[in-house]
């Protein structure tokens, strides 16, 4: 009779466990899955390293840590986060953490010393530390509650970039050696990320330096102030082909540009620089309108960089004769308007001089407009990042920059542009360039200066 319960009990119990197998592989893989899909939601380290540890708690433990080492070999706290999220607001035990020495006896030192995955199943109480990043190890388990706690290195490229931290209270069950396989696993996918991250940062900051690098230093102008910024795009890719410039022409006229060639990559950048150039080039032996820089910059781009289109405005301003108005002469090729500013806050688009982009017909006539500027007056030039959004229309924009400028325009002209790329550009997917020139107050005034000055 006994033989006959357990042969009816033994496949029983067999399919059970089988049942629990393949439940446990499957909760596994989708926590896997998950992990990799936060990871992979954004170039942002910081950020997807948050989102993995989302993924992670509740589900795997009851608060997790990714700690990560800087290439001078020093370690900080990325995240952390606890299933109670009032027990760990923004940044409370992130930041830095005390040096890791070779004879620490923290089990973070021993991860990051190659060891591990390490399981801890004791802990000390936090006075008997044997050293600071010891003590901060065992105040964070204390502070957070932790009965076992998984510590994983991560590992890429033969290096240990630093380790993830996974920890758990007796109510929601204690963590064992079976976790250690996936904390090794998941600790492998988010060191790559780690590694990719900052390769990814490296080549980005590698072309934002390319790019700044690539930008002329102001010329001084006489009476005339100038200013010029340029902001790289904090939601996609670091570099593109917006670019200003600015010189001062054989016979004294201060030439002034803003240009966007077509494209968001190192290529972009690169294409941008010889665009730059050319025109640079066109402009100081031609010596001619504004109109005609632009179409024969037009004709040299069409046989130089067949396809490769771009948006343009090349300006000159200058004063006639001595007591007459200051005048701005200028071409557009598809470029947003310029907007002039008076002292009282007036703000108008100038609308006229303008043509198609360049790269597209370089038969086609490009006009130049001038425009009488007033006493203490600004002229911004900027390009579409300032004023573009996707989710709204392009009118919207611009109505926002003249209301921003109008109420900067008796800001000294360096603020004027730095209040503008911080309330206008801060949510942009694109890069932006922008140059701004002022005209003097009044010739007496600006007489009177010069005299103090001498």
């Amino acid at each position: 009779m006994r033989s006959d319960v357990d042969d009816h009990d033994g496949p029983a119990a067999d399919s059970h466990e089988l049942d629990r197998a393949v439940q446990q592989a499957l909760d596994r893989l989708t926590l896997l899955t998950n992990a990799a899909d936060a990871l992979a939601s954004t170039l942002d380290l910081d950020t997807g390293l948050r989102r993995l540890c989302h993924t992670l708690v509740p589900g795997l433990a009851d608060w997790c840590a990714v700690d990560l080492l800087d290439e001078h070999g020093r370690l900080r706290r990325h995240v952390i986060e606890h299933r109670e999220s009032d027990l760990v607001s923004p940044g409370l035990y992130e930041g830095e953490l005390p040096p890791v020495s070779e004879d620490s006896a923290a089990s973070l030192a021993r991860a990051l010393r190659g060891a591990g995955p390490l399981l801890v199943t004791s802990f000390s109480a936090p006075g008997a530390a044997a050293d600071p990043l010891h003590a901060r190890e065992l105040e964070l388990f204390d502070r957070l509650g932790a009965d076992t706690v998984v510590i994983a290195p991560l590992r890429s490229r033969r290096q240990v970039l630093g380790a993830l931290t996974l920890a758990r209270t007796e109510s929601t069950g204690a963590l064992d050696e079976d976790t250690l396989p996936l904390a090794e696993d998941l600790a492998h996918r988010v060191a790559l990320a780690v590694d990719n991250g900052r390769l990814y940062a490296e080549v980005q900051n590698s072309g934002e330096r390319i790019q700044r690098s690539l930008l002329p230093d102001l010329p001084t102008l006489g009476l005339l102030e100038l200013a010029a910024r340029y902001q790289p795009a904090l939601a996609t890719s670091k570099v593109g082909g917006d670019w200003y410039d600015a010189f001062v022409l054989p016979g004294g006229a201060a030439a002034l540009i803003i240009g966007d060639v077509a494209g968001h990559d190192l290529q972009a950048t690169v294409t941008m620089s010889h665009m730059r150039n050319m025109l640079r080039g066109i402009a100081c032996d031609r010596k001619e309108p504004p109109g005609k820089i632009l179409g024969r910059m037009d004709a040299a781009n069409s046989i130089l960089y067949p396809h490769q289109t771009l948006t343009c405005i090349y300006a000159l301003v200058e004063k006639p004769a001595e007591h007459e108005p200051w005048e701005l002469q200028y071409a557009a090729a598809g470029h947003p308007a310029p907007l002039l500013i008076t002292a009282e806050g007036d703000t108008r688009f100038l609308t006229d001089g303008r043509s198609m982009l360049l790269g597209v017909d370089p038969t086609q006539r490009r006009p130049d407009a001038t425009e009488v500027l007033p006493a203490n007056a600004t002229i911004l030039f900027y390009t579409d990042g300032l004023i573009e959004r996707r989710t709204e229309d392009l009118d919207r924009g611009a109505a926002r920059l003249r209301q921003h400028a109008a109420a900067l325009a008796q800001e000294p002209l360096g603020a004027f542009c730095d209040e503008l790329l911080t309330g206008l550009a801060q949510d942009s997917s694109d890069d932006v360039a922008l140059i701004a020139v002022r005209t003097p107050a009044s010739d007496d005034r600006a007489a009177t200066a010069t005299a103090t000055a001498d």
